[in-house]
């Protein structure tokens, strides 16, 4: 699409440059995708030369400008220590692979790009929000705050960062990397846009969180101090999502997805409930 409105490209990842009129830009795959016939100026980071990935004792720290094709090779390339002991490492390439995008998207499209767009089935959002990602965000006034990734997609393209403000990285505690996950994804086509993701995990100290994200209009989570029956997770699911909460478009009607959020948590939580017998008798 066209932006014939844009007059410069400005390299910075200064939040204070930025004034009415700019947008940061990244991978651009949504933003060039989309036009704009309002936009003065395009503000590149890809420049700021932000480690991609970050392996700490705390976790892992992604930053915005890691591309999907830098996080999906990550888990091959970790250290063998790394990546026996952060076992939802397996998530990595089930929710790259849930863009269903070329290779040329892949080496351009970013994660922070995919968060800050604030779809529904954004994957990384999906990724990141079932494993307490948080994001750190830098403001125009040279003030920084940190935000669940969770919190931060609000609605159907809306997020809650404030105009200006920019998502510097989002990093992954070890606690959730340790967990036991299950994951679920359902769609109308078989190449078609994520009409339910869902991500289970189930903690060291045995609490179950589920992820809800595409069936939504922004992820929902559903936490238990132990991995709930099925009636449990039923209840929770329907008290905790509303009917206009459930997201309405060409991928997927609201009923269709309230039905498979449901049975896709099951399935999750089936799955959770065998693997966890399983170690357990080892």
């Amino acid at each position: 699409m066209d932006m014939p409105t844009v007059s410069d490209l400005v390299r910075t990842s200064n939040p204070g440059d930025w004034r009415p009129g700019d947008a940061w830009l990244a991978g651009g795959t949504v933003l060039f995708s989309y036009g704009s016939d309002s936009l003065q100026r395009l503000l590149d980071i890809t420049g700021a030369g932000w480690e991609p990935l970050s392996v700490s004792d705390g976790g892992l720290e992604i930053a915005a400008t890691c591309t999907i094709a830098e996080l999906y090779a990550f888990p091959g390339t970790a250290p063998a220590g790394v990546r026996a002991e952060w076992r939802a490492l397996d998530l990595v390439p089930l929710c790259c692979d849930s863009f269903v995008a070329s290779f040329k998207v892949w080496n351009v499209s970013t994660v922070g790009g995919n968060i800050c767009t604030g779809l529904p089935a954004g994957p990384m959002t999906a990724l990141t929000a079932a494993l307490d990602g948080i994001a750190v965000i830098h403001s125009p006034g040279g003030t920084s705050r940190e935000i669940p990734v969770a919190d931060l997609v609000i609605g159907d393209g809306r997020t809650a960062l404030a105009p200006g403000e920019l998502l510097r990285s989002v990093t992954l505690p070890a606690a959730a990397l340790r967990a036991r996950t299950a994951f679920r994804r359902q769609s109308l086509t078989n190449l078609g846009r994520s009409g339910a993701l869902l991500i289970g995990r189930v903690d060291g100290d045995g609490t179950f969180v589920l992820t809800v994200t595409a069936a939504t209009k922004r992820p929902v989570q559903l936490r238990f101090a132990a991995l709930p029956t099925g009636v449990e997770l039923r209840a929770q699911l329907s008290e905790q999502i509303d009917a206009e909460l459930w997201h309405d478009d060409v991928h997927g009607l609201p009923e269709w997805r309230r039905y498979m959020t449901g049975r896709l948590a099951e399935e999750i939580r089936a799955e959770l409930a065998a693997s966890g017998s399983k170690e357990g008798s080892l």
